[in-house]
């Protein structure tokens, strides 16, 4: 996959105008790159979350595709831009997870993040979004417990640094 690539799935995705199927007309599916940034603390991993724009959810770091880009760079930028990490990341994704995103106009628009693992080696204080987002550190096992979506949830407790070799 180049980084100009974008994925689309197609779901049955039945709505009035207004909704994510009237605006996007079929119920296409977007995708973004997420990255799961974490550092290993006495042997265990912590993980980073931090809060959206919008509504201050708790969620990964996650964008879209960039061109020249791979995914894995691409969500690696993201990881900079919105929590200011400076780390390694493994073009092996760790998984899939859907998600709703909410646009500026209120609509809905469905996507699925691809999830690539980053090792974290520093934090930077400055950060281009800095001052509209909030960044933390949390176990896997409370990680879990403080994002929305299952999938993403799931994903946070079974996650093994370990295999990864970062």
């Amino acid at each position: 996959m180049t980084s100009q690539d974008q994925i689309h799935f197609r779901l049955p995705v039945p709505g009035p105008a207004g909704t994510a199927a009237s605006a996007l007309g079929d119920g296409a599916v977007q995708t973004q790159f997420a990255a799961l940034c974490y550092r290993m603390v006495k042997d265990k991993p912590q993980i980073l979350l931090i809060t959206s724009r919008g509504t201050k959810r708790w969620i990964l770091p996650k964008g879209w595709p960039m061109k020249h880009r791979s995914p894995g760079q691409a969500a690696l930028r993201e990881a900079y831009e919105e929590a200011g990490v400076i780390g390694r990341v493994s073009e092996t994704p760790l998984g899939l997870v859907p998600y709703v995103k909410q646009l500026q106009s209120g609509v809905d628009m469905p996507c699925v993040g691809i999830v690539y693992p980053v090792r974290v080696a520093l934090l930077k204080a400055e950060y281009p979004e800095a001052g509209e987002r909030k960044r933390k550190w949390f176990s896997r096992k409370k990680a879990a417990r403080q994002v929305q979506e299952p999938e993403l949830a799931r994903l946070l407790k079974e996650f093994d640094p370990a295999a990864l070799g970062l």
